[in-house]
C-alpha cells in the first residue's frame, strides 16, 4: 500500500542502491511492492480467464562530496579539467600479461568515486552534447525553468535522457543523427515547490512533454573531439506522451486494445517510461517501454497485478487531467503500453509504430540481429525481479538498398514472426547451489537452454502455442504466457546485447534482493546468489551459433561485487586485476568487442560509472572503469565509438531530501543552476581513437 512506503527524506536502507527518490518517481517503488511473479509457473490460465471474462465491461543516504578521482572531471560545459585530487577508492593494479591490455581498453582505470562529477581518465577529455530543455525544433525558446511551459518543452530535449542512438547522416560531412530516449521526469527536480498532492496541469503537461523521444543532429568539432546539436535541423524532432502512434502486428485492432477515444485499437496517444532501446540494420531505431504500469491509477484486474499496476492513485496523479491514466474508467489503455517501439529518425513526418508482436512487459530494451538468410532476431529482457528474457524471430527477410520499397517492406518485417521466452537449466547438482555465490566443483555456473514457443504472427494470423491462452492474449499478457510455460525466473533481466564479432550473446542482470528471501524462489545456477544485491552478467551461445536456434549453452561471464568477495567472478581472471562493478545495467560493445557496462544503483559506496570488459584472449574478465557519475546520477545508453564514448547522465541530484532549492548536485553549470541530465562524450585528447 502506497502508505506504507518510505516518504521522501527517508535515509535507511534501500533496495537496489538507489535513493528513494529514484524510486519513487523511476519505477514507481517496484521494490517496495509485492513481487509481481508469485507464480509457481502453474496456475495463470485460471488467471487470464477470469480477467479476460471481464474485458466486455538513489542510493539511500548518499553523501554529497566534492572529492574527486584521479583523473579528469568536468563540472560544466566549457568549464576546464579539474586537477586531481585524492581517490576515494584504489583502481585496480596494472595487469601486465601479454602488454598494456586489452586492445580498446588501454586507458589508466578510473578510481572509484563519490565526485560530483563525470571523472575521466587521464589523457582524455569530455563535453556535455546536450542538456535537458535545450531548443532542437524551431521557434523553441532558450531553456528558462522559471518560464516553462508544455509547448516550450515540446520543441526541447526532454528529461531523463537514457538509450541513445548515432546513426550516419549521409551528404552532411561531420554530422550524425542522435536518438535519445527520455524514460521519466522527477517534477521534485524540474518545478520550485512542486506540491506532489496537488499537481497542476500545467505541470502534468510539462511532464507529457518532456517524456518520450529526441531526435537531433550534432556535429563533430575534428579539432578537439566535441559534439554540439545542430539546432532546427529538418531531421530534429521531439515524441512526447501525447505523440499519436500506430499500433502493428498481431494484437492490432484485438477488443483487448480497443478504448472509448479509440475503438479500432490501432492509435495511441504517446509513448512513456522508455528506457534501453537499439539500433536496425535498415535505419530505425528502437525503444523499450518499460515501467508503464506506475502511470496508471486504480486497477483491481488480476492481470494488471502482474504487471505491477496500483490500486490507488498514481504518483503523478495523471488520472486527474486525463482519464485514461485511469483504469477504472478506460480499463484497456493501459494494454496499450509496454511494448517495443519503432522510429524512423530519417523521416521526422513518419507514425512511430508500436510493434505488439514482441509482446509486452517491461522491456528494457531491444537489440537486432540478422539470420544468415537475413530474417531479423530481436532480444529484450523484461526487468522485474523473478521475470524472464526473450526473442523475436522474424519471418520476412530484409530489403537491401534504400529504395522506398524496400523501406516500406522492412518496416514490416517486426510483425511477422514467433515470440520465445527462455527456459535455463544448469549442469551441476543442486547441492552445489547453496546460494552463496560460491563456484560449483566444474569451476564456473554454466549450463544448457531452451527458447520456449509462445506465439507465431504472421500475416493470415496468428497461433498461440501455449495452452489455454489464445494468441492476442499471449501477446498481451505475456507475462502470464511465460509463467505458464516455466520460463525461468531471472534477477532482473536487463539490456541484451549481441557481440557482432563471435555471435554470444550477453545478458545484464541487474540485482534482486528478494531471491531467497521468505518464500521466493531461491538461488539456482543461473542467478547463484540469494539476496543478490550486485548481480551479474550471462553469456549465452546459440547452437551452431544461429540466432533462430531454438536452445543455447550459457554461463555466467561475471558475477558483479567488490572483487575481494569470494562470491564474485570475473570470467576467470585475476580478481585483484580488476575493478569492482555493482548492479550491471545497459551493455554495448566496440569495434574490437569489448563489452562496455553502465551500472544502475551501485551497492559498493561509490557512484554509478561505465566499464569496459575484455570477452576473448588471454585478458577475458579484465574489467577496467572508464568513467562515474555526478552525485545521484546513473549511467545510460553507452555508446562506444572509434574516437568517441557517449553516455547518458540519467537523474543527476536524484538523492533523498533534494529538491530545486537545495539540491543534492550542481552538475552540470554549477552552483546556483538547476541540475539537469545530459548527454556526454568523451574523447581523447591527441585526438587519437579510444583505448589503443
Amino acid at each position: 500500500m502506497r502508505n506504507l512506503l518510505p516518504l521522501i527524506g527517508s535515509t535507511g536502507s534501500h533496495p537496489g542502491g538507489r535513493s528513494a527518490m529514484t524510486c519513487r518517481f523511476r519505477c514507481g517503488d517496484a521494490c517496495f511492492h509485492e513481487v509481481p511473479n508469485t507464480t509457481t509457473n502453474e496456475y495463470v490460465g485460471d488467471v487470464i480467464a477470469g480477467a479476460l471474462s471481464r474485458r466486455s465491461m538513489m542510493r539511500a543516504a548518499a553523501v554529497v562530496t566534492v572529492a574527486s578521482a584521479a583523473g579528469g572531471a568536468v563540472i560544466g560545459a566549457g568549464a576546464p579539467e579539474a586537477a586531481a585530487q585524492t581517490a576515494e577508492g584504489a583502481a585496480p593494479a596494472a595487469y601486465n600479461k601479454g602488454g598494456k591490455g586489452a586492445r580498446g581498453l588501454r586507458f589508466t582505470p578510473v578510481a572509484p568515486n563519490t565526485a560530483d562529477t563525470v571523472t575521466i581518465p587521464e589523457g582524455y577529455a569530455q563535453n556535455v552534447v546536450i542538456r535537458w530543455g535545450e531548443p532542437i525544433l524551431r521557434g523553441a525558446p532558450a531553456f528558462d525553468p522559471d518560464k516553462q511551459s508544455a509547448k516550450a518543452q515540446s520543441g526541447q530535449f526532454g528529461y531523463n535522457c537514457d538509450y541513445l542512438g548515432l546513426l550516419p547522416l549521409p551528404g552532411e560531412r561531420g554530422r550524425q543523427v542522435l536518438v535519445a530516449n527520455h524514460e521519466y521526469t522527477d517534477e521534485i527536480l524540474m518545478f520550485k515547490g512542486y506540491d506532489d498532492a496537488k499537481p497542476t496541469r500545467e505541470q502534468v503537461e510539462i511532464a507529457w512533454a518532456a517524456h518520450g523521444l529526441s531526435v537531433v543532429v550534432v556535429e563533430e568539432d575534428r579539432k578537439s573531439g566535441k559534439l554540439t546539436p545542430v539546432p532546427r535541423h529538418h531531421l530534429n524532432r521531439r515524441v512526447t506522451a501525447t505523440t499519436e502512434f500506430k499500433v502493428t502486428g498481431p494484437a492490432a485492432g484485438s477488443d483487448l486494445l480497443k478504448t472509448s477515444a479509440d475503438p479500432t485499437g490501432t492509435k495511441v496517444l504517446g509513448t512513456l517510461n522508455n528506457c534501453a532501446g537499439g539500433e536496425t540494420p535498415w535505419g530505425t531505431t528502437l525503444h523499450g517501454e518499460e515501467n508503464f504500469n506506475q502511470y496508471f491509477a486504480n486497477s483491481s484486474r488480476a492481470t494488471d497485478k502482474r504487471y505491477g499496476i496500483g490500486t490507488a492513485a498514481s504518483e503523478r496523479k495523471w488520472e486527474l487531467f486525463d482519464k485514461r491514466f485511469d483504469v477504472a474508467k478506460e480499463p484497456n489503455e493501459v494494454h496499450r503500453f509496454g511494448y517495443v517501439v519503432e522510429l524512423d529518425p530519417y523521416d521526422p513526418t513518419s507514425t512511430p509504430r508500436k510493434r505488439t508482436a514482441l509482446g509486452r512487459f517491461k522491456h528494457e530494451g531491444a537489440t537486432v540481429r540478422l539470420t544468415h538468410d537475413g530474417r531479423p532476431v530481436v532480444y529484450s529482457g523484461d526487468d522485474e525481479r523473478f521475470d524472464y528474457f526473450y526473442k523475436f524471430v522474424g519471418s520476412k527477410r530484409m530489403a537491401h538498398g534504400h529504395s522506398r520499397r524496400a523501406r516500406e517492406h522492412n518496416l514490416t518485417l517486426l510483425d511477422e514472426g514467433t515470440l520465445y521466452v527462455a527456459k535455463l537449466t544448469g549442469d551441476s547438482p543442486a547441492i552445489e547451489i547453496d546460494g552463496t555465490g560460491k563456484l560449483p566443483k566444474d569451476g564456473e555456473f554454466d549450463g544448457s537452454g531452451t527458447w520456449i514457443p509462445l506465439a507465431t504472427a504472421t500475416a493470415k494470423g496468428a497461433v498461440s502455442h501455449v495452452e489455454g491462452m489464445t494468441a492476442e492474449e499471449v501477446f498481451v499478457f505475456t507475462r502470464l504466457a511465460g509463467d505458464k510455460v516455466g520460463a525461468t525466473k531471472m534477477d532482473r533481466p536487463e539490456d541484451i546485447e549481441p557481440n557482432p564479432h563471435t555471435g554470444k550473446v550477453y545478458v545484464a542482470l541487474t540485482n534482486n534482493t528478494n531471491r531467497g528471501v521468505g518464500t521466493n524462489a531461491k538461488a539456482d545456477e543461473a542467478n547463484p546468489r540469494n539476496a543478490n544485491k550486485h548481480g551479474h552478467v550471462l553469456e549465452l551461445t546459440e547452437r551452431w551459433n544461429r540466432p533462430e536456434s531454438t536452445s543455447f549453452a550459457w554461463s555466467l561471464f561475471l558475477v558483479a561485487g567488490d572483487p575481494k568477495d569470494p562470491a564474485t567472478y570475473f570470467a576467470g581472471f585475476p580478481k585483484d586485476k580488476v575493478s569492482p562493478i555493482s548492479c550491471p545495467d545497459n551493455v554495448a560493445f566496440d569495434r574490437y568487442g569489448n563489452l562496455w557496462i553502465s551500472t544502475d544503483g551501485a551497492q559498493l559506496g561509490y557512484h554509478d560509472g561505465l566499464f569496459g570488459v575484455a570477452t576473448r584472449g588471454d585478458r577475458r574478465g579484465e574489467l577496467k572503469q572508464f568513467l562515474t557519475m555526478p552525485n545521484g546520477a546513473e549511467t545510460c545508453g553507452p555508446i562506444v565509438q572509434d574516437r568517441r564514448v557517449l553516455v547518458s547522465v540519467q537523474h543527476p541530484g536524484e538523492i533523498d531530501d533534494a529538491t530545486v532549492e537545495n539540491p543534492a548536485s550542481t552538475w552540470p553549470d554549477g552552483p546556483g543552476t538547476y541540475v539537469r541530465p545530459s548527454v556526454v562524450a568523451v574523447y581523447r585528447k591527441d585526438g587519437r581513437d579510444i583505448g589503443v
